[in-house]
């Protein structure tokens, strides 16, 4: 008896299991991306998309090595990126969500954190914005593909401190093709870490299309480079319709007011007349 109730209690177990995991999806789309450096991530619950993150982003990461008098220590610096083929874990709430992406055998798991709350942004009051608030690294130093004879190897953990970006209106996406730069502080002897972040588009709260970003949000840097393109132009078509105007108004001028025949100042010239 007590073995049908523990079969019983397993097969229930893995079924629980099964629809916990049908419940949640997470899938690595980088290989869709037609820039090499780009990572996109999908997190769904319930058959439905509930974050999408697409960015490129670097690491730029001190660690310690021996000098050759075997006494002193010197500071390297590991440039790291994402691979394709990143492990990915999701979670998805009403005011909170959060993506966490692992690679080189959990060498390296960066974790962002997303919020949602009331926000004064711009002229607007108590408007719902979600924020980036905090990113975290954990990384490896005994990792020898990136950390080249480093010192003391072991896990290190870095993240950012009270941190609020990219700032954005509820619904909708936030654009920002433009490199953005953070930095993190490791328990590494409170060295920082730099991340770099460009070609970004992220949506971690209601998403209404299936695989499809909300309206975007371009970050200010976006808009400045865009009102820097468009001036020119801008500047060139103000100064067309300026000419056109003169133009038209000498010509108006001149059907109002038509030349006089000028007298000869010569009076032998009247002798004629």
């Amino acid at each position: 008896m007590m073995d049908l109730r523990c079969a019983a209690l397993l097969l229930l177990g893995s079924l629980s299991a099964l629809s916990v995991s049908a419940e949640q999806e997470v899938e690595n789309l980088s290989g869709l991306s037609p820039n090499p450096d780009r990572e996109i991530f999908v997190v769904r619950e319930n058959g439905t998309t509930c974050l999408m993150a697409e960015f490129a982003v670097k690491f730029l990461i001190p660690y310690d090595v021996l000098a050759l008098n075997g006494i002193d220590l010197i500071t390297e610096q590991a440039s790291v990126s994402i691979p394709r083929g990143a492990q990915i874990v999701g979670k998805c709430g009403i005011t909170e969500s959060e993506l966490h992406i692992s690679w080189s055998d959990h060498s390296f798991t960066f974790r962002i954190f997303f919020s949602k709350e009331q926000h004064t942004m711009g002229s607007d009051k108590d408007a719902e914005v979600w924020e980036m608030n905090k990113v975290q690294l954990v990384y490896d130093t005994s990792d020898t593909t990136h950390f080249i004879n480093a010192y003391n190897p072991g896990k290190r953990t870095a993240s950012t401190h009270r941190l609020s970006a990219l700032v954005t209106p509820a619904g909708r996406s936030y654009v920002c093709a433009a490199q953005q730069t953070l930095t993190m502080i490791s328990s590494d002897h409170q060295k920082g870490i730099t991340i770099s972040i460009s070609d970004l588009q992220i949506q971690p709260f209601d998403i209404s299309s299936d695989f499809v970003f909300s309206e975007p949000y371009k970050c200010i840097t976006d808009q400045r480079e865009q009102l820097e393109q468009m001036l020119p132009l801008v500047l060139g078509l103000i100064l067309g319709l300026i000419i056109v105007i003169i133009i038209s108004v000498y010509h108006f001028h001149l059907k109002l007011n038509p030349p006089q025949p000028q007298l000869p100042r010569d009076r032998s010239l009247y002798k004629n007349m």
